[in-house]
């Protein structure tokens, strides 16, 4: 609800006549003097015609005892879009589908200088309603299955049911009649739902907005909590689709920003070999201790990541390599395994090979300076003698590491779009066009 008060207008003067039921002769009372058309007695729930005074009784229903008496009592006065209305009517109705019976709310507001307005609940979800400006148009090119143009904005097919009305009370602008029969069909283009009202004698339209029962208990002041929503409503605003296209445009943003700096950081680094040399390993011959240290290289320039390989000449064999990438003045350094194996043989599917003869790791921020490797390989005693080599480079690019960050910002908006799809699908559920027939979400 948003405040759009005309000027010059404050809160309206009730304008009541107070009768009695000619049926039983109970007080009754007119709130839209003048623009009524039928009123019910609140004692013997006889309907009765305010066009006529003596109040003709239309009609006579028995009273219902009912569990879902109305949330806004008649009576009660609230702003809605800045305009003071009050409730003066309650009508009870309800729909058939698959032998199923649903059933929701209508209440009548009435300003004496704006007319009639409506509020629709049903379980906990309410929608603010005022008749069409201009006449919608139908049209079957319009959407999937079909659907309809109002002002412009297309609004797609949900769902056309019976409805029949149960129980009423208060004052309405129609001959309302309890037992009376309507065709509804209802458009919905979220957070705004266009419905159809159709009988033997006319063909009504009107637009109505998704509200919140937060924000109509603050606009009637009404004391306690509203009723809690059940399931989704066929016009309820998604909480993730509104996002759906920023969460989307923001990932696209940050990718070109994420391959931007890739690119320049590829462009910018070195690749620059300090070290390189081969060893070998045998455990029979090496003793009890096989670590070793390699000569000093330098490492130049700014802070940058080193890249360590290992290669060696490996048949269904492996090697791990205990490595220390130590800084020769400060004495601070970098621990870190590798292990280089390669198995491949043949089965009943033919050949097969895993893994590989070369491993790389890269270590991270690295300042210059002066340093050299400690290495403790291990191996199978069982196999002879292994060659393998050991280079180090400086300032490498790291393509992986630009690969997560691309996850990281993928992820969160593969998920908002999953729970839109969700949210939307379950919506459609509901519908005369069930997911498994036809399902598009709001941001198409």
């Amino acid at each position: 609800m948003s405040p759009d008060s005309p000027q010059g207008q404050g809160s309206p003067k009730p304008h009541v006549k107070a009768l009695n039921c000619p049926k039983c002769g109970a007080s009754i009372t007119l709130r839209a003097l003048g623009q009524g058309v039928s009123v019910v007695c609140e004692s013997c729930h006889s309907i009765l015609d305010t066009k006529d005074q003596q109040l003709q009784i239309l009609q006579t229903f028995e009273k219902i005892t009912s569990s879902d008496p109305p949330l806004i009592p008649l009576g009660t006065r609230g702003k809605i879009r800045g305009t003071d209305y009050e409730v003066i009517g309650f009508e009870r109705r309800a729909i058939v589908v698959d032998y199923e019976s649903y059933h929701w709310h209508e209440y009548v507001l009435f300003n004496p200088y704006k007319g009639f307005r409506y509020l629709t609940e049903y379980q906990g979800h309410w929608n603010d309603v005022a008749n069409c400006k201009e006449l919608p148009s139908v049209d079957p090119r319009l959407s999937t299955p079909y659907g309809a143009n109002y002002l412009g904005e297309i609004y797609k097919h949900f769902q056309t049911a019976e409805a029949k009305t149960e129980f009423v009370l208060g004052e309405f602008p129609w001959e309302v009649r309890v037992g009376e029969s309507a065709r509804l069909t209802d458009y919905i283009h979220p957070p705004r739902v266009l419905s159809c009202e159709q009988t033997s004698k006319e063909i009504t339209w009107s637009i109505g907005e998704y509200v919140y029962g937060r924000d109509i208990w603050s606009a009637f002041r009404l004391g306690g909590n509203p009723p809690p929503s059940v399931g989704i409503y066929e016009n309820e605003p998604s909480p993730f689709s509104a996002n759906l296209t920023a969460v989307w445009m923001g990932f696209a943003a940050f990718t070109i920003a994420l391959l931007a700096i890739m690119i320049g950081f590829s462009l910018s680094a070195t690749n620059q070999p300090v070290f390189q040399s081969n060893y070998q390993f045998n455990r029979g011959e090496s003793g009890g201790e096989v670590s070793f240290v390699t000569d000093t290289f330098e490492l130049g320039g700014r802070t940058s990541d080193v890249e360590v390989t290992t290669s060696a000449s490996l048949r269904n064999q492996w090697i791990y390599l205990n490595y220390a990438l130590i800084n020769q003045d400060s004495g601070e350094a970098w621990d870190f395994g590798r292990e280089v194996s390669y198995y491949s043989g043949y089965d009943s599917d033919g050949s097969w090979s895993e893994g590989s003869n070369t491993d790389s790791v890269v270590v991270p921020t690295v300042p210059p300076g002066k340093y050299y490797l400690r290495i403790e390989p291990e191996s199978d005693p069982r196999h002879s003698t292994l060659s393998y080599s050991v280079a180090v480079r400086r300032d490498v690019p790291v393509a992986s590491f630009y690969g997560i960050g691309f996850l990281a910002l993928l992820l969160p908006a593969i998920l908002i779009t999953w729970c839109s799809a969700s949210f939307e699908r379950s919506r459609w559920s509901e519908s005369d066009h069930p997911p498994a027939r036809i399902f598009k979400t709001e941001s198409e």
